[in-house]
């Protein structure tokens, strides 16, 4: 009965995050064909890399012919965060076997990761069940809108003009507002975006994604958690 709940909670929380993610999968499988993929490539690609971010900065590397570590050097610097996801997950997944937690992590993204901890606030437990079931979901949508992307998106004359991809920033805006009830949320939030915008006025792409995060985990560890209130007697 647990599982049975876990699985349908597991698609609830996925759903949003699917919903807006939908235009930025469509919108690569048709720049990934548009870039010189096949179908079969572009859907190869979303089922291992499963990063939107990362595989966008791909293929436009690999349309200029980059080296080939160049690319996987710029994938890693996106998914770099993905690491920091993992050590922030660990307490959850304590009760989790190896392969449970390797399963988990690879369907760890960042709409998942937001919403298991908005869970974990409200004190229900993270089951394995319920973290899988939701980014399976997540995992499935994705291929299947690179998939349509790939396959319909010649009909449509530059798709990024349309401008659909937007919709992927305003959710995940809407995920960091979620959690502004949280110590230090504010000071964090400023020095990851500030040290964003600053690292892609001088630095560039991709970088910009993984210095904000740094950044704001330095401020984050420099303010520290807040103090504990004194008993009283």
């Amino acid at each position: 009965m647990n599982a049975r709940r876990d699985i349908i909670e597991g698609i609830r929380a996925a759903t949003p995050g699917m919903l807006a993610a939908t235009p930025f999968g469509l919108l690569f499988g048709a720049l990934a064909v548009d870039n010189g993929f096949t179908v079969g490539e572009a859907v190869l690609m979303s089922a291992t890399v499963f990063a939107g971010a990362s595989q966008m900065v791909g293929i436009d590397l690999f349309g200029d012919r980059v080296a080939p570590w160049l690319i996987v050097l710029s994938i890693f610097a996106v998914n770099f965060r993905h690491v920091l996801y993992s050590a922030a997950m660990s307490r959850h997944m304590r009760g989790w076997s190896t392969l449970q937690r390797y399963l988990g992590f690879f369907v760890l993204i960042d709409p998942h990761y937001a919403e298991t901890e908005k869970r974990a606030e409200t004190g229900r437990p993270i089951t394995f069940v319920w973290f899988i079931t939701g980014g399976v979901a997540f995992y499935i949508m994705w291929v299947v809108e690179g998939w349509l992307g790939a396959v319909f998106g010649r009909l449509v004359e530059n798709p990024a003009a349309y401008g659909v991809d937007f919709l992927l920033p305003i959710y995940f805006l809407g995920l960091v507002m979620g959690f502004r009830k949280r110590a230090n949320w504010l000071p964090v939030v400023i020095a990851s975006a500030a040290a964003s915008i600053a690292a892609y006025a001088l630095v560039g792409s991709p970088w910009h994604v993984s210095l904000g995060a740094l950044a704001g985990i330095v401020v984050a560890a420099v303010i520290g958690a807040p103090a504990a209130p004194a008993e009283e007697g």
